[in-house]
């Protein structure tokens, strides 16, 4: 198998064989040669129904032909330049008018420097050093929030290398818990910061209770914290001003990602003007970077963000609901308890009893049977992130033809539980 040759080559040069820890499933993973719609194709000639889509950016599929073309003539044009260019302007204006908190925008490389110059941004703006991020929430690799679960306590790091003095002024909270934040808030005076991802698609995909946004954002309006929405994974997915449009909860910023960039690495950090205008040149606050505005990824976001429109949010509602109708009707059929969650075009099968509220409860999933899952589906031609705490995605190339053709490779591996 020529993945399994280029896996074993890659290892010798690459840590793990991959460059991202996620993209690592046991016996190896296939290597790609090319997407195109709804599908992924290998190098051994299999092709996949593929619902990561690159873990959530590409909600037009892949190879989109109109982003293509747009990308082939500012390629012509160049590459970088290390200048501002006025598309940068043209991006910054439709998403402002896009995303309901969005007055100014910065544009970055990825979702981890947007959350890490958020963070930046709500100390200085407030004068305090400590932030509440949730259990089980991925807010990008960088030390401030790479930490392990433990409520109610500063977290202790996630990973060798990052300082204990790092992390000691992040708390973490059980997310759904209304009163495990109020309490860390009127214990801790010197918190700069909540952020949060409005729907939780680190740990699968969970969805905040009734309410629970809206109590976010009275509780940090009253006691001078900054509101920070993780928005990379649902910004521009669920609703056109993502998350904050679709609960109608505006934060004070939101930090973008994975759609905004068209298929091509950007993120950005937006939000009320006054907050915006701390950030360097115009204040103090810095924050630069070379590919900063990227005139490659400006155009593909352009494109993007073109295509997104009322009829784009209705059809991709309806194929989310399609498919999570079918998988649920499977379930109940096959005498199983298994929980489902998700709602627009996300979606995820927890292979537990529980209720899925919190980090804790996704948890008790049974991760085994989650790989058998896995593995059934990629060999019977459909790919999934190969991790249960991983959110799964549905573009507008997804047919109903392949959404059917999903539900009854579910439904034979469920017949076999």
């Amino acid at each position: 198998m020529r993945s399994e040759e280029l896996f074993k080559e890659a290892s010798n040069y690459i840590p793990g064989g991959v460059d991202s820890p996620v993209r690592a499933y046991k016996p190896y993973p296939f290597f790609v040669k090319h997407g195109k719609g709804s599908k992924i194709f290998d190098v051994d000639g299999n092709d996949y129904i593929d619902y990561c889509l690159a873990y959530g950016p590409l909600v037009l599929g892949h190879a989109n032909y109109s982003i293509i073309n747009a990308v082939k003539n500012q390629l012509e044009l160049g590459s970088a330049f290390g200048v501002p260019s006025q598309k940068e302007i043209e991006l910054a204006k439709l998403v402002i008018k896009k995303v309901p908190c969005a007055e100014m925008v910065r544009f970055v490389n990825s979702g981890t420097e947007a959350t890490m110059s958020a963070i930046r941004l709500a100390r200085a703006a407030t004068g305090k050093k400590k932030i509440i991020k949730f259990e089980g929430s991925y807010h990008g690799a960088h030390d401030y929030v790479l930490v392990k679960s433990g409520s109610g306590a500063a977290g202790l790091p996630d990973s060798p290398g990052v300082p204990e003095e790092t992390t000691i002024n992040t708390i973490l909270a059980p997310f759904n818990d209304e009163d495990a934040v109020l309490n860390l808030v009127r214990a801790e005076n010197d918190i700069a910061a909540v952020i949060v991802e409005p729907i939780m698609g680190n740990i699968g995909c969970i969805t905040p209770k009734d309410g629970y946004l809206k109590f976010l954002r009275e509780i940090t309006e009253e006691n001078n914290i900054i509101l920070i929405f993780d928005e990379v994974i649902t910004g521009f997915r669920i609703a056109e001003g993502g998350a904050q449009e679709y609960y109608n909860v505006m934060p004070d910023l939101v930090t973008l990602g994975k759609i905004l960039g068209g298929g091509f690495p950007m993120g950005a950090l937006a939000g009320k003007k006054e907050l915006m205008e701390m950030i360097a040149p115009s204040g103090s606050v810095y924050q630069a970077g070379t590919f900063n505005g990227n005139p490659v990824s400006v155009t593909a976001g352009l494109s993007m963000l073109d295509q997104l429109d009322k009829k784009f949010y209705s059809e991709m509602d309806k194929k989310g609901t399609l498919l999570r109708g079918r998988i649920q009707d499977i379930i109940d059929d096959n005498g199983l308890n298994f929980k489902l969650t998700g709602l627009s075009s996300m979606f995820q099968i927890y292979f537990t009893e529980n209720e899925i509220n919190d980090y804790k409860d996704a948890k008790t999933a049974d991760t085994d049977m989650f790989n058998g899952y896995f593995h059934n589906l990629l060999k019977e031609g459909v790919f999934i992130p190969p991790s249960q705490f991983e959110c799964c995605f549905i573009s507008l190339m997804h047919d109903e033809e392949e959404l059917d053709k999903t539900a009854q490779i579910i439904d034979s591996y469920m017949k076999k539980l």
